[in-house]
C-alpha cells in the first residue's frame, strides 16, 4: 500500500499509530509531526522518574532517536499542523510546508487545565519534559502547594517528598484519585501521603491562587481558608487540544468524536489518544481515554483501520501510578456507589480490589497483584458475573477464570 499519511502530534499515540502503519506492512510515506524538540518519549515519567533526576530524557525515549529514520518515517519535531483542507487532504504546517495526505491521523493530545485567573509567575503546571526544569527549581526552593489530587498531583507530591521537599495538596473532591478509585481506596491514599509527611486538604473550593511578592503564593478558598508556599502546581487535570479538528470542520464535544473505527466526521481522517472521545457499543457512547495505556492502544488500532484492517471492538481502560515506591494499578470503571470486594488487606499494601455492579466486574485497583489486574481486565471485558462470596474467596485464581472466555472474546 503506497501514498502518504501524515499523522498530527508525536506522543504515544502519534508514534505508535506510525510504528504500526510500518509493522502492518505499510510501503508509503509517514510523516510524524511533533510539537516538541525531542523524539517521541515515555510521559508517565515526566512526574516521577525525570521530575525526580533519576532518568535522564534520552532514557525514556519510545525508541532511538535512529529508530524513526532507519523506519523510513519522517519525524518533525518543533512543528505544528497549523490548519486542515480535508476536502484536498491537505494540511499546513508551523514551518510553512504544505503536505499532501491520502489519510490523516490527528493525534493532539490534551493540555494541562489552568485555573481561571493564572499568575504567569510561581504558579506552574507539568505536561511535559519543558516543564520538568522550572517544577524541579520550585520544589529545591519550596515548600510547594499542589492544586489538583489526581495521578499528576500526587506523584508530584510524592516525587517532592523523595526529594526533601515540603509538600501539601489541596482538592476540591472528596478523597483523592475520586476518579479512578473508589471511596475506600481513596482513603487509603490519603493515609499513604500522611504517612510521608504530605497533608491532603479535600473538598476546597479555591477562590484565587495569587502570588503574594517575589517569593511566594497565596491559595484563598471560598470558606476565607489560606494557605502560603513558595510556588504553586496546578494539577487539576487535562482538556483534549480539539483546536486544530475544530477549525476544519470535523465534529467535537469535548473531544474529537470518532466512531469505533477511530475515522472522525471528515473522510480520510482519523483520531486517537487524549484528543479522542471513541464510540463502542460495549459502553453504548462516546468516551475519551486519559491514560498513558489507553493512547497506546489507540494509535495502534487507529493505524489498523487506516490500513482498512479490523481493530478491537472493546477497550478496556487501565492505568498505574507509583508513589513513595508503591505501585497502584487500577482497570476498568470503577464507580463509588458500587459493591466493592477487597481480596488481601488494605494494611500490608497486598490487595485486589473488585468493583462490582449487580455481581459483574465492572472495575478492578490492585497493590502488589499484577496478575490480578491482568486478569481483571479480561473479566471486565467478557462481562463476567459471580456471586460476592466467590469474588471474595481468595482460593479462587482470578486467572483461572479468564481461560472460558478468552476464545470468545477473540
Amino acid at each position: 500500500m503506497t501514498g502518504q499519511i501524515v499523522i498530527a502530534g508525536a506522543g504515544v499515540a502519534g508514534a505508535t499509530a506510525a510504528r504500526t502503519l510500518r509493522t502492518a506492512g505499510y510501503t508509503g510515506r509517514i510523516v510524524l509531526v511533533g510539537a516538541e524538540d525531542c523524539a517521541p518519549y515515555r510521559r508517565p515519567m515526566v512526574s516521577k522518574d525525570l521530575l525526580a533526576g533519576t532518568r535522564t530524557a534520552d532514557r525514556s525515549f519510545l525508541e532511538p532517536e535512529k529508530h524513526w529514520a532507519e523506519n523510513d518515517i519522517d519525524l518533525r519535531l518543533a512543528t505544528t499542523v497549523t490548519d486542515i483542507d480535508t476536502e484536498r487532504g491537505r494540511v499546513w504546517l508551523s514551518d510553512g510546508a504544505v503536505l499532501g495526505y491520502d489519510s490523516l491521523l490527528l493525534a493532539t493530545g490534551a493540555r494541562a487545565r489552568r485555573l481561571e485567573q493564572h499568575p504567569p509567575v510561581r504558579v506552574r503546571t507539568l505536561r511535559g519534559v519543558a516543564d520538568i526544569a522550572a517544577l524541579r527549581e520550585a520544589i529545591e526552593t519550596g515548600p510547594l502547594l499542589i492544586v489538583g489530587a489526581g495521578l499528576v498531583g500526587l506523584e508530584v507530591a510524592a516525587t517532592a517528598r523523595g526529594l526533601g521537599a515540603e509538600a501539601r495538596v489541596l482538592n476540591a473532591a472528596a478523597g483523592p484519585l475520586d476518579r479512578v478509585v473508589p471511596q475506600a481506596i481513596s482513603a487509603w491514599v490519603q493515609d499513604l501521603h500522611a504517612e510521608h509527611g504530605v497533608r491532603i486538604d479535600n473538598e476546597v473550593r479555591l477562590a484565587a491562587v495569587e502570588q503574594i511578592d517575589a517569593h511566594g503564593v497565596l491559595a484563598t478558598a471560598t470558606d476565607g481558608r489560606t494557605w502560603t508556599a513558595s510556588s504553586a502546581l496546578v494539577a487539576i487535570g487535562a482538556e483534549p487540544d480539539t483546536a486544530l479538528a475544530r477549525t476544519a470542520g470535523i465534529a467535537v464535544d469535548d473531544g474529537i468524536l470518532v466512531d469505533e473505527q477511530y475515522r472522525t466526521s471528515a473522510p480520510g481522517v482519523f483520531a486517537a489518544g487524549d484528543a479522542a472521545r471513541r464510540f463502542t457499543a460495549h459502553r453504548g457512547r462516546h468516551e475519551r481515554g486519559e491514560h498513558w495505556n489507553s493512547a497506546l492502544t489507540q494509535g495502534a488500532e487507529a493505524a489498523k483501520s487506516i490500513l482498512g484492517q479490523p481493530v478491537t471492538d472493546i477497550e478496556i481502560p487501565w492505568g498505574w501510578s507509583t508513589q513513595y515506591g508503591v505501585n497502584l494499578q487500577f482497570a476498568g470503571w470503577p464507580q463509588p456507589h458500587e459493591e466493592l470486594i477487597i481480596r488481601g488487606s488494605l494494611e500490608s499494601r497486598n490487595f485486589t480490589a473488585l468493583a462490582l455492579s449487580d455481581s459483574t466486574l465492572v472495575g478492578a485497583i490492585a497493590v502488589g497483584r499484577p496478575k490480578d489486574l491482568r486478569a481483571a481486565r479480561e473479566l471486565i471485558a467478557t462481562r463476567t458475573a459471580l456471586p460476592s462470596t466467590e469474588w471474595a474467596d481468595e482460593s479462587l485464581d482470578l486467572a483461572e477464570l479468564v481461560q472460558p472466555h478468552s476464545h470468545a472474546r477473540r
